[in-house]
């Protein structure tokens, strides 16, 4: 509790220095990496802190880097907290900086706010303890060795996404924030989508990268995620909504020509992917207490 408390603590302070030291948040402390990006850049990481001149050798600075090393390489770096073979990269592009693809720069001011599938607000640990239970699949371990909002490895992603924030103004949304959202105009409703159409697309688009078998492809040094089965986020994470997954397809997918399916194509290639089995969440049945199932959460039974 000691270690959780001092982290804490550290993390505060941390971000009062940050912001303390940047003056023009206009456009981040560093530009995002652009949505139309192919292979070119990548890789690019803007905002590096294993080469940041400027993060010293303190013991944040030290938590900053473990938790950008998690982020990029989540299995290897938390194994007890990632049963999936999912890295928080394979679907926050670029470390996190890419626009349209889930970017965390600048999110950790908007902290605590409130979260429908919880209830309640919620805090950035709570965030990041969500997305190692449900996209890295640590809810299939044993109910003793879950992740809390004091474990290491999530105070460390906290400690990565908050020296990203350095700079931006508390509670203050940036302009780039939830901009992989279809427009509401836009979505077919849910039975009205075909998975097999959706296979059609997919198999044209995405399994150079992915597979047919939709477990990845092994592409020099780096793998794309497995989007489906046991090595997959489980049912209860955001990508397991097909509208959800269709908003990170449509504009960061595919890899080499990222924003080039329609929101239609998009939405039929998600429903394709979570038209497949995957690890299953065991605390379904807690979320959405005070709001209606969303349509698209297909994995949910309703009453």
């Amino acid at each position: 509790m000691l270690r959780g408390a001092r982290a804490g603590v550290g993390l505060i302070l941390l971000a009062a220095a940050a912001c303390a030291r940047h003056t023009n948040p206009a456009n981040g402390p560093a530009p995002l990496v652009p949505s139309t990006s192919t292979m070119v850049t990548a890789w690019d990481v803007p905002q590096n802190p294993l080469t940041d001149l400027s993060l010293d050798a303190s013991p944040m600075g030290k938590e900053v880097r473990r938790g950008y090393q998690i982020f990029v390489d989540t299995a290897n770096q938390a194994p007890r907290f990632a049963r999936a073979k999912v890295t928080c990269a394979n679907c926050h592009l670029n470390a996190g900086q890419r626009e349209r693809a889930l970017p965390v720069v600048g999110v950790a001011g908007m902290f605590p706010e409130p979260n429908a599938r919880a209830g309640r607000l919620i805090s950035l640990p709570d965030r990041v303890v969500d997305c190692f239970n449900r996209s890295e699949n640590a809810a299939a371990h044993d109910a003793a060795d879950l992740p809390t909002p004091s474990s290491d490895e999530v105070l460390a992603v906290v400690a990565y996404v908050t020296w990203l924030s350095r700079g931006f103004p508390v509670g203050e949304k940036p302009a780039f924030r939830a901009r992989n959202t279809l427009p509401a105009a836009s979505l077919v409703p849910i039975p009205a989508l075909d998975p097999a159409a959706g296979a059609s697309i997919y198999s044209a688009q995405c399994a150079s990268c992915h597979g047919a078998d939709g477990q990845g492809v092994q592409i020099g040094d780096k793998k794309a995620g497995p989007l489906w089965g046991p090595d997959s986020w489980n049912d209860g994470a955001g990508a397991a909504r097909t509208y959800t997954l269709a908003g990170i397809i449509r504009y960061s997918m595919p890899y080499l020509n990222p924003g080039s399916l329609s929101d239609a194509e998009a939405q039929q290639v998600a429903a394709f992917i979570t038209s497949k089995p995957r690890p299953r969440y065991p605390f379904k049945q807690r979320d959405y207490p005070s709001s209606k199932i969303p349509p698209d959460a297909v994995y949910y039974s309703r009453p």
